[in-house]
C-alpha cells in the first residue's frame, strides 16, 4: 500500500531513479490513457454510453487508488525504456544528439492538445518547448539538476494537431550557472514557433 511505504526524503532536485516497477504493459497502459484523454476530448455519444463510460472510468479509479505513490515511488518518469520515461503529461516526441551538437527530433500532438480550429492549444506548445529544451540544455552540457528561469514564445502559424512535426534546438550561451536555449517547430519548410529558454543550474540541495 503506498501509504505504507517509506516516504523519500527529498531535498534538491533528484535525477529520476531507473525502475522496472509497472512491468511490462506499463508502456501499453500509458499509451493506453493517453488514447482514452483523446476520446475525452473527441467523442460525441449517446448519453448511455458516457453514462457507462463515466462508471467505468470511476471503478477503475477505484482499482488504482489503492496504489498512489510519491513522485520517488512511481515508476512514472522512471520507466527508462519507455517513451519520456513513460511520464504521460509529456507531448510524445523522439529525440537525437547531431554531429554538430544540437537536438533535433519530432512530435505529434494529439486530439487531446486540441484548442480550437484544428490548432494545438498554446499552453501545449509551452510544455513542448520546455520539454526540448530543457532536454536540449542537459543533454548538450551534462546538466542533470536544473529549473527553468524563463520561457519565451514565438507563435508564427497555426500548429496542427495529428501530424508529425519537426523540432531543433541548440545552446545559445553558457554563463556560469545559466544555460541560455533557443529551438523552433516546424512542419517541414513552415516554421511554426520558436522559442528561447533561460536554465540555472542548481546547487547541491537546492529545490
Amino acid at each position: 500500500m503506498a501509504g505504507e511505504r517509506q516516504k523519500h526524503p527529498g531535498g534538491g532536485f533528484n535525477p529520476p531513479e531507473p525502475t522496472t516497477k509497472g512491468g511490462p504493459d506499463y508502456g501499453r497502459f500509458i499509451d493506453a490513457v493517453r488514447k482514452l484523454q483523446d476520446h475525452a476530448r473527441a467523442v460525441d455519444a449517446p448519453d448511455q454510453v458516457i453514462s457507462e463510460a463515466a462508471d467505468t472510468l470511476e471503478k477503475l479509479s477505484v482499482l488504482l487508488s489503492p496504489y498512489d505513490a510519491d513522485e520517488w515511488a512511481s515508476p512514472s518518469g522512471r520507466r527508462m525504456d519507455l517513451p519520456m520515461r513513460g511520464n504521460i503529461l509529456t507531448v510524445p516526441l523522439s529525440s537525437r544528439k547531431t554531429e554538430d551538437g544540437r537536438i533535433e527530433g519530432t512530435a505529434r500532438f494529439a486530439r487531446f492538445h486540441l484548442g480550437r480550429n484544428g490548432a494545438v492549444h498554446g499552453g501545449s506548445l509551452g510544455m513542448l518547448f520546455d520539454t526540448v529544451l530543457g532536454l536540449t540544455a542537459s543533454v548538450l552540457t551534462g546538466s542533470r539538476r536544473q529549473r527553468t528561469a524563463y520561457l519565451t514564445i514565438n507563435y508564427r502559424n497555426i500548429v496542427p494537431i495529428e501530424q508529425e512535426l519537426q523540432f531543433d534546438a541548440g545552446i545559445d550561451s553558457v554563463d556560469g550557472r545559466k544555460i541560455f536555449v533557443s529551438g523552433k517547430l516546424t512542419d517541414g519548410d513552415t516554421l511554426l514557433a520558436e522559442a528561447d529558454a533561460l536554465f540555472v543550474k542548481l546547487k547541491p540541495g537546492q529545490p
